[in-house]
């Protein structure tokens, strides 16, 4: 569905992105994570025709943009929602009007529009807020107004850029857990620009990692994480922090393995072993945790991680 190959950008000899090669499948929800000034603002910009690269292509659903101009562009443009950090929707108009206001601009005339906008606020959980003007919405519910809009054209890619980021906790939960479901009733294809690596983990079924306009690291989410060489792995299934003291301290990726094995090898060694943090996730499906723990003898720590690796359990000396 998207399809970057060889994309560059250079603004006045800085170069802002470097053999950008990406894929990302149809129906898939894609994150790209990165510090401030690794290129992901560059890398929307490109994708949706508001910066032409200076290399490669950009293709959407097999139409390349990277190279089209007026008409065309704003025509593929049209294959592309966008939803962004702050809805910015007008004040002036509901709800209803709000979500109206791209098909208006299209030319779509009133009837077909305002039953298509009522369509879409059916789908985001809003049809009993049509009515309401920004202002007697919540973030929450001005958000979801923003993704019925930008889904106003029938887009086959919904392009997220920090959409939780303003939002709380709870809230939050439940905007991804709409973008999910839309994934799944429409079969649209999303591509979520944040830092929030909670954001990442709670939706995303693959991840991009960039930095300074390279991609670093990408792939499936427990592709990632079993990449134990991967600093995005531990960012994703992080530990909490851990108290001082004395001791060797191991720590254990589990990702095929169950629990009980890895207990059951501690034990065979007979070393007093003792927990000092842990992380449990399900990851797209499947569980996966990372367990540190530390043992007084530094031998007999070398020799269980040789024993976990010969069972296929990932484990490492980290101090």
């Amino acid at each position: 569905m998207i399809e970057l190959r060889s994309l560059r950008k250079e603004f006045a000899g800085v170069v802002a992105l470097e053999d950008i090669d990406l894929s990302v499948p149809a129906g898939e929800i894609h994150g790209i994570v990165g510090r401030s000034g690794a290129g992901k603002s560059t890398l929307i910009r490109c994708l949706t025709g508001l910066e032409r690269p200076s290399a490669g292509t950009v293709a959407i659903d097999g139409v390349e943009i990277s190279g089209r101009r007026g008409e065309e562009l704003r025509r593929a443009r049209r294959s592309i929602g966008m939803v962004f950090q702050h809805a910015n929707l007008l004040d002036s108009r509901t709800a209803l009007g709000n979500v109206e206001h791209p098909l208006e601009i299209a030319g779509v005339g009133k009837r077909e529009r305002r039953e298509r906008a009522r369509e879409l606020l059916e789908l985001v959980g809003l049809s009993d807020r049509a009515g309401n003007h920004p202002s007697q919405l919540s973030g929450g519910q001005q958000q979801r107004v923003g993704i019925a809009r930008a889904l106003a054209a029938d887009p086959k890619i919904l392009l997220c850029d920090e959409p939780t980021s303003a939002l709380d906790s709870g809230t939050t939960r439940q905007i991804l857990g709409l973008i999910r479901s839309l994934r799944e009733r429409l079969g649209i294809t999303v591509l979520i620009i944040t830092h929030e690596m909670s954001v990442v983990r709670e939706v995303c079924d693959s991840v991009t990692l960039l930095e300074n306009g390279r991609i670093a690291r990408t792939g499936t989410l427990l592709e990632v994480i079993r990449d134990t060489d991967s600093p995005l792995g531990r960012e994703l299934l992080p530990l909490p922090p851990r108290q001082p003291g004395e001791g060797t301290v191991i720590e254990v990726l589990l990702t095929d393995v169950p629990l009980r094995a890895l207990l059951e090898i501690v034990d065979r060694h007979a070393v007093d072993a003792r927990v000092d943090s842990g992380a449990i996730e399900t990851i797209t499906g499947s569980q996966v945790g990372r367990l540190q723990f530390t043992v007084d003898d530094p031998g007999a720590a070398q020799a269980l991680v040789a024993d976990l690796a010969t069972a296929g359990i990932h484990a490492e000396v980290t101090r």
